[in-house]
């Protein structure tokens, strides 16, 4: 959400005065004071010592004010004023780094190697792939001991601990003793230092009686909905309180890609129903104006409570709070100066926030729904009806002033983003306000809250259906990637927004050349690469790091085998490759590094086949792939099938083998004039089984003869592996699925040397990245994402790297 006070379209972007239809300027003299604090606050966070500057401000700000006051004309003294105010806040943000940082991070805690902490928990735990299977938690570190010496501290930090960890779910606010390596976090982070939990945490005190009652309601609804079907379920509890758990990765992905992921941060517009619904609830009592306000203050209040002070939280109800405060005392608030005094409020008490993204993106919007959304919608409301400019004008407004920041998180341009928006955000408000009161009914009334949750799954649903929908569609432009990409993009922006609102011509020419030049350079580089790779592909090597993501292709079906561990590798993948479904997923076993990244598939695989679970963790990754429609097969050594024109045949592993690597599923896969065999992660003893069921295959008239042209090497390249399997299998190409600089060894040196003996054209994913092969007369075509001068091509025939 976005929205910071209820606004009328065409309305957003000026102040009325009392005679009807005159816009009257923009108040914006608090503008370029929280401008200055933000710049001030994004730059030295990261800058160490800030003793100098902030007395360099002070001084500064003296000048300015001795000008403003005694030297310049008074036509000047308003610019001088501006700057001194400028200055003093700059200043104000400086003292307040200047005086915190001790606290925040010590000199012991720096020095140190582990710490006897009391924490106190200021978020819930989420998974986290800094611990294998582990979690990760926010917490507020508020004591500490460095081998018996008591450290003054009082800074954020991110706890990691395994999944298992007693009392990481006591609840927010709730405070925990625990012993844990300390590690300091990167200059200018919001968190200040990095815990790993070493032992058991035992609870010291419990959470604030109000902040329990939240985490209840908080909890009871995330469980409540998980019960609900499809998406619609998962994404309920982030609409109605910013509850995001229960978001499957693929989801996540599906709204960010598809530009709706603001409508699960609650934000303006989320305060702005709750303000709203108190100022109405007291106007029906006919309670008196100044009363109403400390009602909705109140219920404001609570409201952060209930779904914790994120970034853009503070943000909407900092704004909301002033807007309130200047209707009690009768005066007409101004949106952008609200929001200016915000920011300027919220980066004084926390200069971190700067840097959050969540922060960023809430402000921006907002300021793009005050200032620009009025002149969009008199633009278009020249040739569309007033209502339809004004739909149209919002998430337009909203998209243009975040795109700089959000060309940091996605190097691209969406293309689609206001049409998925305009299907969607109409019914965000009506999942909020029902979502809301389920949350609220559930533990009072749960008939009530029953009728209100499943009536708010309804328009959950729909935008879970929206963003998967145009997540599907390869939408978007290229653009710079960093800090050079955002700033020629806001450069690119500004111009056209000058030469549209003042109708001058060479600003909007030159704003609209820089984004053609950038994009049709970009663009044609990415054409060309796509161009340049084999259309008739029969198996794609996918470079997701150390893991292993292999696609196949029969016919008019695709099989991938593996994911891989890295969600945005396995995406790129897929992308590269025009991959929207799958007709099959093999999960040759469950090793994270092999399944870690299936929520990118999930909801998108007709049929999953899968050997022995190892698991509660993989009969629930199973379970979450049948919930999204696939069917489920278990497979066993002999067993086959077929996919388009290619047919495949299970090579291991035998019924009863154990979990683990040896159980990896192996296959045989004939067809399209290339026959390949994949090993997962099986060690020597299990090829050496591989290698009698390939020969009793043969016997029988098997597919397999005299060879293979293509072999998926087991376990990354390790040195575990049977000389005998590859000398039987004698293939023409061996890809290694492996990532640059891990921690392994693999591949490894004698595998290497194995492979060199043997002739194969061996592909590194972390030389060549992603590889394409398919048939070529005499051989197989290779074309690899990159060169990889180490290895002569042996069976490169019609390929290029």
């Amino acid at each position: 959400m976005t929205a910071g006070v209820p606004i009328r379209p065409g309305q957003a972007t000026a102040d009325r005065d009392s005679e009807p239809g005159r816009r009257t300027a923009l108040d914006l003299r608090l503008l370029a004071p929280a401008l200055a604090a933000w710049a001030t606050a994004g730059l030295a966070v990261g800058a160490g010592d800030t003793g100098w500057l902030m007395w360099i401000g002070w001084a500064s700000t003296l000048v300015a004010v001795t000008l403003a006051v005694l030297v310049v004309r008074p036509s000047r003294s308003a610019w001088f004023a501006a700057l001194a105010v400028s200055l003093a806040v700059a200043s104000l943000v400086l003292t307040v780094l200047t005086t915190t940082s001790q606290r925040r991070s010590p000199d012991e805690l720096r020095t140190a190697e582990s710490v006897d902490a009391v924490v106190e928990l200021t978020g819930s735990p989420i998974a986290s792939a800094a611990t294998s299977g582990g979690v990760r938690v926010r917490v507020l570190l508020v004591d500490a001991e460095v081998d018996g010496i008591a450290v003054p501290v009082r800074s954020p930090a991110l706890l990691f601990a395994d999944a298992d960890a007693p009392q990481l779910d006591a609840g927010i606010g709730a405070r925990l003793r625990i012993d844990a390596r300390v590690e300091p976090a990167e200059a200018g982070d919001s968190v200040a230092w990095l815990l790993f939990l070493a032992g058991t945490p035992h609870q010291v005190a419990p959470a604030p009686a109000l902040l329990d009652i939240a985490d209840g309601l908080r909890e009871s609804m995330v469980e409540w909905s998980s019960a609900l079907p499809g998406d619609g379920g998962a994404l309920l509890p982030g609409l109605a309180i910013g509850d995001t758990r229960a978001v499957s990765e693929s989801l996540d992905e599906a709204m960010t890609a598809s530009s709706l992921s603001h409508l699960t941060a609650v934000s303006g517009a989320n305060c702005a129903l709750v303000v709203a619904a108190a100022m109405g609830a007291a106007g029906l009592l006919r309670i008196r104006r100044a009363l109403r306000v400390v009602v909705a203050l109140v219920a404001l209040g609570l409201f952060v409570v209930l779904v914790t002070p994120q970034p853009s939280v503070l943000r909407a109800a900092t704004m909301a709070v002033v807007v309130l405060l200047a209707t009690a005392t009768g005066r007409r608030g101004s949106g952008v100066a609200a929001l200016s005094l915000a920011v300027i409020v919220l980066l004084v008490a926390d200069p971190w926030l700067s840097r959050e993204y969540g922060f960023a993106l809430s402000a921006l919007a907002t300021a793009g729904l005050l200032l620009l959304a009025g002149p969009i919608t008199r633009r278009l409301a020249a040739v569309l009806p007033e209502p339809v400019a004004a739909a149209i004008a919002l998430p337009v407004a909203a998209q243009v002033a975040c795109q700089p920041v959000l060309v940091l998180l996605d190097p691209s341009l969406p293309l689609l983003s206001v049409v998925s928006n305009l299907l969607a955000a109409p019914a965000a408000p009506v999942a909020t306000m029902l979502g809301l009161l389920a949350c609220l009914a559930l533990p009072l009334a749960p008939p009530l809250g029953t009728v209100a949750g499943w009536s708010a799954w309804v328009p959950s649903a729909w935008i879970a259906a929206v963003a998967r929908f145009f997540a599907a569609i390869p939408a978007s432009l290229p653009w710079l990637p960093g800090l050079a990409g955002a700033a020629m993009l806001a450069a690119a922006i500004a111009l056209i927004v000058v030469g549209v609102g003042r109708r001058r011509r060479w600003p909007l020419v030159v704003g609209v050349a820089l984004v053609v030049v950038t994009v049709g350079t970009l663009q044609g580089g990415r054409i060309g690469t796509a161009l340049s790779r084999p259309g008739d592909w029969r198996v794609v090597s996918c470079d997701v790091g150390q893991g292993a993501a292999t696609l196949l292709r029969g016919g008019d079906e695709t099989a991938l085998i593996d994911t891989g561990d890295d969600p945005e590798a396995l995406a790129r993948c897929l992308g590269d490759a025009g991959i929207g479904r799958l007709d099959l997923l093999v999960l040759t076993h469950f090793d994270r590094d092999h399944v870690g990244a299936v929520d990118v598939v999930a909801g998108r695989v007709d049929e999953v086949l899968v050997g022995p679970s190892d698991g509660a963790d993989a009969d629930l990754l199973v379970g979450g792939l049948e919930s999204g429609g696939a069917r489920v097969r278990r497979l066993t050594v002999g067993e086959t099938g077929a996919l388009g024109d290619t047919a495949w045949t299970v090579l291991w592993p035998e019924e009863g083998t154990p979990a683990g690597n040896g159980a990896s599923i192996a296959l045989l896969v004939d067809g399209g004039g290339l026959t390949s065999v994949f090993l997962g992660d099986l060690d020597e003893q299990a090829q050496d089984a591989v290698l009698a069921e390939l020969d009793a295959s043969a016997g029988a008239g098997g597919a397999l003869g005299s060879g293979v042209d293509i072999v998926g090497v087991a376990h990354h390249g390790s040195a575990d592996q049977s000389r005998r399997l590859y000398e039987r299998l004698a293939p023409a190409v061996a890809l290694v699925s492996v990532g640059a600089d891990n921690d392994y060894g693999h591949p490894a040196p004698s595998l290497i040397d194995m492979l060199e003996s043997l002739g194969p054209e061996v592909l590194r994913t972390d030389r060549s990245g992603t590889a394409f092969l398919s048939r070529a007369d005499g051989g197989v075509a290779v074309w690899t994402e990159r060169e990889d001068d180490s290895v002569a091509p042996a069976a490169r025939d019609g390929g290029g790297g």
